[in-house]
């Protein structure tokens, strides 16, 4: 993991399409993921949605494997909380 770049400063607070553009993905997977409780941590400031980069960080790390076998350390699973059944994966 790469040290801060700046230590003295607070952390950087990306908004959805920052940080979907950091990560490789849509806005509205980030936000699938955010309703489906499945994706990085989030926090709401005057009603909106940011993320700390270390947070995204930290979930993309969480998704790494060594094969397709691997199951993985992460949390997130194709059926995350208050998803329906029917749209889980079999």
């Amino acid at each position: 993991m790469q040290p801060e770049p700046l230590p003295n400063l607070p952390p950087r607070y990306l908004r959805t399409p920052e940080a979907a553009k950091f990560l490789g993905l849509s806005g509205r997977t980030l936000e699938k993921h955010r309703t489906f409780g499945t994706g990085p941590a989030y926090r709401k400031i005057g009603g909106r949605v940011v993320y700390r980069l270390e947070d995204l960080q930290h979930w993309a790390e969480a998704g790494a494997r060594t094969s397709t076998s691997d199951p993985g350390l992460g949390a997130a699973t194709a059926r995350g909380p208050g998803r329906p059944a029917v749209f889980a994966r079999r």
